[in-house]
């Protein structure tokens, strides 16, 4: 074999005589071997090309066919061509892993899913384990181990996070350590996967949140793993960034969602039932299916000393959800603090309306008070409207009578004035009041007619003798009919009954009666 300089300083033992197979490669002699010599040997070179390693570097090798019939190798240096090629390749991979962490991470508003998530992807992608550590709860820390190939474990470790270096200081949201600061021997037992073995590396970084450190990614690699370098040190930054993002929206919502739970609990109508001989009944649907509260409310207060009257109150604020939902809340605590002014409706009505004035809420609201007491058989009314539609007597024979009540409604003018009606309740009877999204609904089988009073007075005429919560069901029922899933306002009804049997018990013929129905 023949070489030129340039050869030669690559293959030293290349002497004449020698076979390629003597002084090459293992690739290049098997390169050799595979080229065919073509039947006619015109100075031409192949299209094939070969490459590997020689001398620490990396070449191509390209045959020629020489007019002698002999093959000639030209040889390449492509190192610096594959280090690029390498390295793009390198970062295709760790674009496409962080674009694929943020749509696994984004997926979920779940804290325990978020953080399983991350350590599941660091364990495959970055290190031979990893952790992920949640700040302190009391003398607990959350903390979601996973080995590479494994499932992620939740577990709660009473350790102090500052024994371990660096550990205290990711989860108080300070730049990370580097990795060849930290002795991986000093690993405490709790953070060491069972049957991991001797660690020979870690890194430990924060996990940037929303203003507040959502918690720390720890990562851990075999001795025989080798030890990270700088780069995917930074690299598992990146990555604890997007988690850290992820895990403090889902804190975030979780905060916000149990918030959200507590007021709207507070906001949501209450379960009627009977008191002091009286039943109640109520019914409420929000305008939109996907809401709980909105602007219609009714309560039912009862007597604080039994044979006085319990207070029930349904009214409707201008406007519908949260914010319509707020004032209602506003409504509802005012009149709770004026219950010791219940038997007069008008003054409560009027102080009602001073509150709502004084307060920034540039909204006005319709209701209508009742104050009901058993009186032998019978229930006492007395029904007060201001602005809302009067309530519905059905006597116990079908007929349906409006209540002879009208007043002005609340939070719009300085001076309110309503007018008292006094109902009596036979046994078998009762009063409906009800929020005009009923009777405004529109629908049917043309699908913009109002369902209207008189529609609803034929549909309470059925209902005589009925029970409260019957009455509520059926004209909830005959509401959502007419309106199939149009779009609606809040729709609101409470039944006030007397009973059509009872009796009062005693215990020893001394103790205070009650009527049960």
């Amino acid at each position: 074999m023949r070489c030129n300089k340039a050869a030669a300083v690559l293959l030293p033992q290349a002497t004449p005589g020698r076979s390629l197979a003597e002084v090459a490669p293992s690739w290049l002699d098997a390169a050799h071997r595979t080229v065919r010599l073509p039947r006619q040997k015109p100075a031409t070179e192949t299209r094939a090309s070969f490459s590997g390693a020689l001398g620490g570097r990396r070449f191509e090798a390209h045959p020629s066919v020489r007019d002698d019939g002999t093959i000639a190798w030209w040889l390449v240096d492509d190192t610096d061509h594959q280090l690029v090629r390498d390295a793009l390749h390198l970062e295709r991979e760790r674009t496409a892993f962080l674009a694929k962490a943020s749509s696994a991470l984004l997926s979920s508003l779940n804290l325990g899913r978020c953080m399983e998530v991350t350590a599941r992807m660091a364990a495959q992608s970055l290190a031979d384990a990893a952790l992920v550590i949640a700040p302190t709860r009391g003398q607990r820390m959350p903390v979601v181990t996973c080995l590479r190939g494994g499932v992620p474990s939740l577990a709660h470790e009473t350790a102090d996070p500052n024994d371990v270096p660096g550990l205290g200081e990711a989860l108080r949201g300070f730049p990370p350590v580097p990795s060849r600061w930290i002795d991986p021997s000093t690993a405490p037992r709790w953070m060491v996967p069972e049957g991991f073995g001797p660690v020979g590396s870690m890194v430990i970084t924060p996990l940037p949140g929303h203003g507040v450190p959502a918690g720390a990614l720890v990562l851990l690699r075999r001795a025989r793993s080798g030890a990270f370098t700088e780069e995917e040190e930074v690299f598992a930054q990146l990555f604890a960034a997007r988690a850290g993002a992820a895990m403090s929206a889902a804190r975030l919502y979780a905060e916000q969602t149990a918030i959200t739970e507590v007021l709207t609990r507070e906001l949501l109508p209450p379960a009627l039932h009977q008191v002091s001989g009286v039943d109640f009944a109520g019914g409420y649907r929000p305008s939109a299916d996907h809401e709980r509260v909105g602007g219609d409310f009714y309560d039912v207060h009862p007597a604080p000393v039994e044979g006085e009257a319990s207070l029930v109150a349904l009214g409707d604020v201008c406007g519908k959800g949260l914010e319509a939902a707020v004032l209602t809340g506003k409504i509802r605590s005012t009149l709770h603090a004026l219950l010791p002014l219940a038997d007069d409706h008008q003054r409560m009505l009027s102080l009602l309306n001073t509150a709502l004035l004084d307060s920034r809420h540039a909204r006005f609201a319709t209701l209508v008070l009742a104050s009901a007491v058993r009186r032998g058989s019978g229930v006492d009314l007395r029904l007060t409207s201001a602005g809302h539609p009067p309530p519905l007597i059905v006597r116990a024979d079908g007929t349906v009578e409006e209540a002879d009540t009208h007043g002005t409604l609340v939070g719009a003018i300085h001076e309110v004035s309503a007018h008292t009606a006094a109902v009596t309740l036979a046994p078998g009877e009762c009063c409906v009041l009800y929020t005009d999204g009923i009777t405004e609904a529109k629908g049917g089988p043309m699908g913009g007619v109002l369902f209207g009073d008189e529609r609803l007075r034929r549909a309470l005429s059925t209902c005589a003798s009925m029970p409260a919560e019957g009455i509520v069901e059926h004209v909830q029922m005959l509401a959502a009919q007419w309106v199939g899933d149009r779009h609606h306002d809040d729709m609101a009804v409470v039944v006030i009954a007397a009973p059509r049997t009872h009796h009062l018990s005693a215990v020893n013929g001394h103790t205070r009666g009650r009527f049960t129905g």
